[in-house]
């Protein structure tokens, strides 16, 4: 089970009360809701391991190179209503390293990677990884990893981890009309304002789809509107007029599937009395309460034993 960590813990602070304070008033509610999804996501989904991807970059200086409007609208510090939208404020910015420690006394392995997202550590772990894969994400761009033949799915937040969407290729197509492997594509087509991406203009969800159907790729679109085979009048117009942006988003929209992630652990650490000792501690002082207890609990069964 691959987390995508951010989307979770801003979930977590916007869904969880902020009156969940430490002893000495801090909030705590993105800590406690992320843990109680864990416990959650652990106990309904029976994983072997959990992985917390972490973004050591969320917004990558490469693709803010290549798509200067890429995640632009999140560089703010007021708190926005909508938890999808990751806007920091002081108070979250303040649980991110509790966050970071809880994880790692909880022997939960937290992997990121220098200059990329977490999702590139998803997609890469995904690549490298036999054997069944649950991505945990409210993000969509992670459909393109889905893979029935692989068993790759994702488990999507949208509307609570309470009320998780089981996403598979079937799902993908009937929503999109498209193949997970054609959704990075789509996205770029369509746009997708949650991640300053502008798309095409005139071009939506059918006609992407649609153009996708018919060439397989936005590279078969492009070739076949250059042979004249294709997209002809105002779609090739509307395309030929997106070039510059059509260049450039595809590498930006595509998860990073080649990461050297072979150092990174992705089983639990075991459970020793040091360990014991300092959770027992880290939860005092921070008042995690039955959050802890319960993650705790849900990790058991996957924690190797001395």
């Amino acid at each position: 089970m691959l987390l995508d960590t951010a989307s979770l813990y801003f979930r977590a602070y916007f869904g969880v009360p902020d009156t969940l304070t430490a002893p000495d008033g801090t909030p705590v509610n993105a800590v406690r809701g992320l843990l109680d999804f864990i416990a959650r996501l652990v106990g309904e989904h029976s994983p072997a391991s959990v992985v917390a991807c972490w973004d050591d970059d969320w917004r990558p200086a490469w693709r803010v190179a290549l798509l200067p409007s890429y995640k632009a609208h999140r560089v703010v510090t007021e708190v926005a209503a909508d938890p999808d939208v990751e806007r920091t404020s002081d108070p979250l910015a303040a649980q991110v390293p509790v966050i970071r420690d809880t994880l790692a006394l909880l022997g939960v392995p937290v992997v990121g990677a220098a200059e990329h997202e977490a999702d590139d550590v998803i997609g890469s772990l995904t690549a490298q990884t036999d054997g069944p894969v649950d991505v945990v994400t409210g993000d969509r761009d992670l459909f393109q990893l889905i893979d029935d033949e692989r068993e790759v799915r994702v488990l999507y937040t949208a509307r609570g981890v309470g009320r998780l969407e089981v996403v598979d290729a079937a799902r993908v197509r009937a929503r999109y009309g498209v193949e997970p492997q054609q959704y990075a594509d789509f996205a770029v087509l369509r746009g997708d304002p949650s991640d300053g991406l502008p798309g095409v203009k005139g071009i939506g969800d059918k006609t992407a789809a649609s153009l996708l159907a018919a060439h397989d790729s936005l590279l078969g679109i492009l070739r076949a509107a250059t042979a004249g085979s294709g997209p002809a009048g105002s779609q090739a117009k509307r395309l030929a007029a997106a070039g510059d942006y059509l260049s450039v988003a595809p590498t930006v929209v595509g998860v990073v599937g080649d990461l050297d992630l072979s150092a990174a652990s992705v089983q639990l650490s075991a459970w020793d009395e040091d360990r014991r000792a300092g959770w027992d501690e880290h939860v005092k002082r921070w008042g995690l309460g039955g959050s802890a207890d319960r993650a705790v609990q849900a990790l058991a069964p996957l924690r190797p034993q001395d």
